[in-house]
């Protein structure tokens, strides 16, 4: 991590330019939030379907993944996973190469909520695209 003193002094527009990109940031997850309430799963379950899902070069993840996707602990995704197999969401399997490691594998429930979320995001991140490709953010 790098010193807390920036190498160079910030001046108004940087500082309204960060305001702006954590204003554009808060409005996506609010959006975020409303359509997981609404499909009666939390941001946080919706955000592991999505990491499971989304895995590259594989279709599960296992806990220490998912850890890092989610920037959480191991043992909150522990507890975060049994709360999402309780509801239908996820299951646990034996790893196939490493019979010690658990996956993570979405259920038929769980893929068809994420696949409506995700696509129920686009319009939003559509938005985020055409705005962070106006002039000043490259």
């Amino acid at each position: 991590m790098k010193s807390s003193r920036p190498d160079k002094i910030l001046e108004k527009p940087d500082l309204e330019r960060l305001s702006h990109f954590r204003f554009q940031l808060r409005q996506f997850l609010r959006v975020s939030e409303d359509l997981c309430r609404e499909a009666r799963i939390t941001p946080l379950q919706y955000q592991l379907l999505l990491h499971v899902r989304g895995m590259p070069g594989r279709d599960w993840a296992n806990i220490g993944e998912l850890a890092e996707r989610l920037q959480a602990k191991h043992h909150g995704v522990v507890a975060l996973v049994t709360r999402c197999e309780q509801a239908g969401l996820v299951e646990r399997r034996q790893g196939t190469e490493d019979r010690r490691q658990v996956e993570v594998h979405l259920t038929a429930r769980g893929e068809k909520i994420l696949l409506r979320l995700a696509e129920l995001h686009q319009p939003e991140l559509q938005r985020l695209r055409d705005e962070f490709a106006l002039p000043g953010w490259m």
